[in-house]
C-alpha cells in the first residue's frame, strides 16, 4: 500500500511541476498580475460610464491573453508556434468584441452601438499579450494611452460638435 502512495505522490508531484523554479513563479506571478490590473483599470472606466464590458470582462480578456503567450513560451515554443497563438488570440477575441456589438433600426436610421466596447476589448487582449511576453513596459504605455482615448476623447468629440453647430447658426 505503501508503494502505491509513493507513485500517487511522485504522479502529483511530476503534474504540478511545471514552474522550475522561484525566478519563473515569480515572472509568471508579476505578469499574470499585471496583466488583470492592467485589464482591470480599463475595466473600470467602461464599467463607470455604464458599458456593458466592465471589470471583471476586461480582467479576464487581460489575464486570458496573457496566459495563451504564457504557456507556450514558457514551455519553449519555436516563434512560429507562437505566432499561431497569437492569431489565435486575435481572432478569438475578435468573436467576443463581435458580441458585444448591436445595430438598432430607429425609423430611417440605424445606430451601431458597441463598437468601443469591442475595440476596448481588442486592445485589452493586446495588452494581455504584450504583459504575457514580458514586454510590461509598453503594456502600461499602452494601457495609459487607452485609458486617455476612452477618457479625454469624447470631450474632445463634443468640443469640435459644439464648433459645428456654432458654425451652422452663421
Amino acid at each position: 500500500m505503501e508503494d502505491w502512495w509513493d507513485e500517487v505522490w511522485k504522479t502529483l508531484e511530476a503534474e504540478f511541476a511545471d514552474i522550475g523554479d522561484t525566478a519563473q513563479m515569480t515572472r509568471i506571478t508579476v505578469r499574470l498580475l499585471m496583466a488583470a490590473i492592467l485589464g482591470g483599470i480599463l475595466g473600470f472606466e467602461r464599467e463607470h460610464k455604464g458599458k456593458a464590458a466592465g471589470v471583471r470582462t476586461h480582467m479576464l480578456v487581460a489575464l486570458g491573453a496573457a496566459l495563451f503567450v504564457l504557456v507556450p513560451q514558457t514551455s519553449g515554443a519555436e516563434s512560429d508556434a507562437m505566432s499561431r497563438v497569437l492569431q489565435g488570440v486575435i481572432a478569438g477575441i475578435g468573436f467576443l468584441g463581435a458580441g458585444t456589438i448591436l445595430k438598432n433600426q430607429q425609423g430611417d436610421e440605424s445606430h451601431v452601438k458597441g463598437l468601443t466596447t469591442a475595440a476596448g476589448l481588442w486592445m485589452t487582449a493586446a495588452i494581455g499579450v504584450a504583459v504575457g511576453l514580458g514586454k510590461e513596459a509598453t503594456a502600461l504605455l499602452s494601457t495609459i494611452l487607452a485609458l486617455a482615448i476612452f477618457s479625454v476623447m469624447p470631450y474632445v468629440v463634443r468640443m469640435f460638435e459644439k464648433d459645428v453647430d456654432k458654425n451652422d447658426h452663421l
